[in-house]
């Protein structure tokens, strides 16, 4: 799996960062996946994490 996000659409809430560490960061404000692929281990909450999304800024893609 490989998950992207739209900085243009992101809004710096960080709840991708707290609630997956493995896979996003903030960067200046903006989320930014720092694991590319998605670890096994942490699908499961990169899919949280992108559905929880406010503003749907992430992307998945099995």
């Amino acid at each position: 799996m490989k998950a992207k996000v739209d900085a243009e659409a992101c809004v710096g809430c960080e709840l991708c960062a707290e609630s997956c560490r493995a896979v996003f960061r903030m960067n200046n404000g903006v989320a930014e996946v720092q694991a590319d692929p998605v670890p096994p281990e942490a699908e499961a909450d990169c899919r949280d994490a992108a559905e929880n999304c406010p503003v749907q800024a992430i992307m998945l893609e099995e």
